[in-house]
C-alpha cells in the first residue's frame, strides 16, 4: 500500500511544478470558476493518458522524430502565445463581482488538452519517467501491478487538478478586482513566455535540419 500511496505522490509532483497548464488554469479559474480551471486541468491528463498509452505499446519513437518534435514547438509555442494575449486582453475587463464568464466548458478542456499535447517536454517526461515505471514494474510484478501503479500516478495528476481548481476560484472571493486582475495578467504574461520558448526550440530545431 506504501509503494501504491508513492505512485500518487509521483503523480502530483509531476504536475505541480509551476507550467502552461497550471497558468492556464489559475486564468479560468478566476474569470470562469472551479468547473473552468477544472476542466483545463482534465484536457491536460486526457493528453497525459495519451502519451502514457503511446509509451506502453512502444511507439514513442514515432512522436519523437525530428519533424514531429518541431512541429509540436512550434504549434505549441503559436497556442500558448495566442492564449496568453487573449488572457491579458480580457483580464482588463476582469469584474470581482460573483458574475462568472460564460465559457463553455469543452473550451477549456480544450486548451489544457491542446497546451498539453503538443508539449514536447510531455513526451520527453512520461519517455523518461513513465518508461523507466514500465520497465521495473513489468519485469519485476507483471501488467495487473503495473495498471495499478498507473491509476495511482492518475491520482496524483487529478488530485493536484482538483486543488489548482479549487484555489483559483476561490482567489475570486478572496480578493479585490485589482489583484485579481494583475494575477490574470501575469497568467497571461507566463502563458506567452512559455510560448516564447516553445517557438525558439521549434527554430532551433528546424536549424538543426
Amino acid at each position: 500500500m506504501g509503494v501504491f500511496f508513492s505512485y500518487i505522490l509521483l503523480g502530483l509532483s509531476l504536475a505541480a511544478p509551476i507550467g502552461p497548464v497550471n497558468a492556464a488554469q489559475m486564468d479560468r479559474g478566476i474569470k470562469g470558476g472551479f468547473f473552468h480551471a477544472w476542466f483545463v486541468g482534465l484536457g491536460a491528463v486526457t493528453a497525459d493518458a495519451f502519451y502514457m498509452l503511446i509509451v506502453y505499446m512502444g511507439v514513442v519513437h514515432i512522436v519523437d522524430t525530428p519533424f514531429i518534435k518541431t512541429f509540436l514547438w512550434l504549434f505549441g509555442g503559436f497556442v500558448l502565445i495566442y492564449t496568453g494575449l487573449e488572457s491579458m486582453i480580457s483580464a482588463k475587463e476582469l469584474k470581482a463581482s460573483h458574475e462568472r464568464t460564460a465559457e463553455p466548458l469543452y473550451k477549456s478542456f480544450f486548451a489544457g488538452f491542446i497546451m498539453s499535447i503538443s508539449n514536447p517536454l510531455t513526451i520527453l517526461f512520461w519517455l523518461g519517467i513513465y518508461g523507466s515505471v514500465l520497465a521495473k514494474t513489468a519485469s519485476s510484478y507483471g501488467t495487473q501491478t503495473l495498471i495499478l501503479y498507473s491509476c495511482a500516478i492518475f491520482i496524483g495528476l487529478l488530485t493536484w487538478d482538483f486543488i489548482m481548481a479549487a484555489v483559483s476560484s476561490s482567489f475570486r472571493k478572496l480578493l479585490n478586482e485589482r489583484i485579481l486582475t494583475g494575477i490574470a495578467f501575469i497568467s497571461g504574461l507566463a502563458l506567452i513566455g512559455f510560448g516564447l520558448f516553445f517557438g525558439w526550440q521549434g527554430i532551433l530545431l528546424l536549424i538543426q535540419h
